[in-house]
């Protein structure tokens, strides 16, 4: 969907937001694909990054909506998109705190 809307921005808004949640895009695929092959106890830093990164998504998506450079429907739908994906990604974390909760260093704190 991104794509499309991409596409259809102007050419001043394609190369400058439009450059940046590409770039956002491409960053949350690349935590994806580190946590994936990471060993378990090395998941929760690419993980995290990726939740920044969906955050990042949504916030640009949002002010480009807001600016009048995307559909309210095309909104919509990469807002439900993007919801998803914050949420598979959050459970991936949680699922793997649950396994592999954080020690407790000697002062009480994580």
């Amino acid at each position: 969907m991104w794509l499309i809307v991409h596409r259809k921005m102007a050419r001043s808004e394609r190369f400058g937001i439009g450059d940046r949640i590409d770039a956002l895009w491409l960053d949350l695929l690349d935590s994806l694909r580190k946590a994936a092959y990471a060993s378990v106890s090395q998941k929760l830093p690419p993980l995290e990054e990726a939740l920044r990164a969906v955050d990042a998504v949504r916030f640009f998506i949002q002010i480009a909506w807001e600016s009048d450079l995307m559909a309210q429907s095309h909104f919509i739908s990469l807002g439900k998109d993007i919801e998803e994906i914050g949420r598979m990604v959050g459970g991936w974390k949680r699922g793997i705190l649950a396994k592999n909760p954080p020690r407790l260093q000697q002062d009480g704190k994580r």
